[in-house]
């Protein structure tokens, strides 16, 4: 059986199986291990997370992934669901999180801008969309 046709088989079967290219369902999955890492740390305030990000090339996707995901719940005012890595399907939040990384990326603001607005609580808005924004610029993997 064809990889192509076998990816069509799986979707079938799992109807929330991505879409995305091989690239950015790697990007999905070191956040989902970022997830898993966050959930026994404890919660940090938005606002504090975006004041101590460090701005060093190495360190800062994980240090605004980190930040953005100890903090999402506040943002979005629910917990949010992230599966295990490699997982074949995708969260309602897993699939909100890398359409906005991805129109971060992608310099697409208008779509950016409705995310944000879609699902973050408007005082937060500005803390989120700088985390994401910082993530969406360490992605170099896709380039």
């Amino acid at each position: 059986m064809a990889v192509p046709q076998l990816l069509q088989n799986v979707r079938n079967e799992h109807p929330g199986t991505p879409d995305l290219p091989q690239a950015w369902l790697d990007v999905l999955n070191n956040v989902r291990m970022m997830a898993l890492r966050c959930r026994a740390a404890a919660y940090t305030d938005l606002f504090k997370a975006c004041a101590l990000l460090s701005t060093k090339q190495n360190t800062a996707r994980d240090a605004h992934a980190q930040a953005l995901l100890r903090c999402l719940r506040q943002a979005v005012g629910r917990s949010s669901v992230f599966y295990r890595p490699g997982s074949v399907t995708l969260s309602f939040d897993e699939a909100w999180l890398m359409r906005a990384i991805m129109a971060a990326h992608s310099g697409d603001s208008d779509s950016f801008a409705f995310l944000i607005r879609s699902r973050v609580l408007a005082h937060h808005q500005r803390s989120t969309a700088f985390l994401i924004t910082g993530m969406a610029r360490q992605i170099t993997s896709l380039e």
